[in-house]
């Protein structure tokens, strides 16, 4: 029912890119192009300013977006009706899922596929970004649930707990194996540290505890910044002098294979919340409810 030449403006104006666009699509280029010369000429506007290889939406522009984006929503929201109607009971249609780069790691990935088998009718998506742009992404209308971890509240979102964790602090694994005594905090905080990346929930709850014990991070001799858990880990099998900061739910394989250890640190506990997010005020459409609800239950066994 909705105009195709709309979703290929909206790919180009998220992508700011006919290439990425297309790629997006599976359409070619000149495609692209044909449909945007097309809306071009049908409102007798230009709707996208050219430089170079670089896109911007004019005003014009900008005003269409909007109109195409109230197009999309209203199309998705007739079709989870009309499958509501056809089946009560059923969950069928667009469910897209954001989580932050632990959860979409290492605790969502094992209850997809049973999931999937359970409503083979919900087309799923997974969005993985650090716990702001999760938030931004469900404010822009982008997601319609997400799960993230960290203490930053958005007063425009409404959290649900979903499942506790800890952050731990982990270096190469040593021939002498995890110190048999927690570390003095001043040792662990003088080495080289490896850390994720602002704007992640991990950095946002260490933060918050160094600042209880007046401790700035600024202070502090960090090695690196990494936007994943994987590069920490990484990082810390080539750098035995440094203590990286991550999930323990992150850990399992690492510490099975000897590769990495937890090294318990003086005066420093780092528990945190993983917590599923909506739209403040927003019923979840009920493909989200579903997922919620099995999620729910998947992890009562590991809260």
């Amino acid at each position: 029912m909705s105009d195709f030449r709309l979703r290929v403006f909206q790919a180009v104006a998220q992508h700011l890119s006919f290439t990425k666009a297309a790629q997006a699509l599976f359409i070619t280029q000149p495609a692209v192009t044909k449909h945007i010369h097309e809306l071009e000429r049908q409102y007798e506007q230009r709707l996208l300013e050219r430089r170079g290889n670089r896109v911007a939406l004019t005003e014009a522009g900008r005003l269409l977006l909007a109109h195409a984006e109230a197009v999309a929503a209203s199309h998705q929201q007739l079709e989870d009706q009309l499958h509501a109607l056809r089946d009560p009971e059923e969950a069928a249609g667009r469910l897209r899922l954001g989580a932050s780069t632990t959860l979409a790691q290492y605790v969502l990935p094992g209850i997809l596929p049973a999931f999937q088998a359970r409503y083979p009718k919900v087309q799923l998506t997974l969005l993985n970004a650090n716990s702001e742009h999760i938030a931004e992404a469900l404010l822009r209308g982008e997601l319609d649930l997400g799960f993230v971890e960290g203490r930053s509240k958005s007063r425009d979102l409404h959290y649900e707990l979903l499942l506790d964790d800890e952050l731990v602090a982990v270096r190469g694994a040593t021939a002498a194996g995890p110190p048999p005594h927690p570390m003095p905090l001043a040792e662990a905080l003088a080495r080289p540290l490896v850390l994720r990346e602002r704007g992640s929930g991990t950095l946002e709850v260490l933060e918050f505890a160094l600042r209880t014990l007046k401790i700035k991070l600024s202070s502090l001799p960090v090695g690196f910044y990494f936007d994943n858990t994987e590069a920490i880990k990484a990082y810390l099998e080539a750098a035995p002098e440094a203590l990286g900061v991550v999930s323990r739910r992150a850990l399992a394989r690492e510490l099975t294979g000897g590769l990495l250890e937890i090294v318990p640190i003086e005066g420093l506990y780092l528990p945190r919340q993983f917590e599923s997010v909506w739209v403040q005020g927003q019923p979840l459409p009920r493909p989200a409810q579903r997922f919620l609800a099995f999620a729910q239950d998947q992890f009562k066994s590991l809260s």
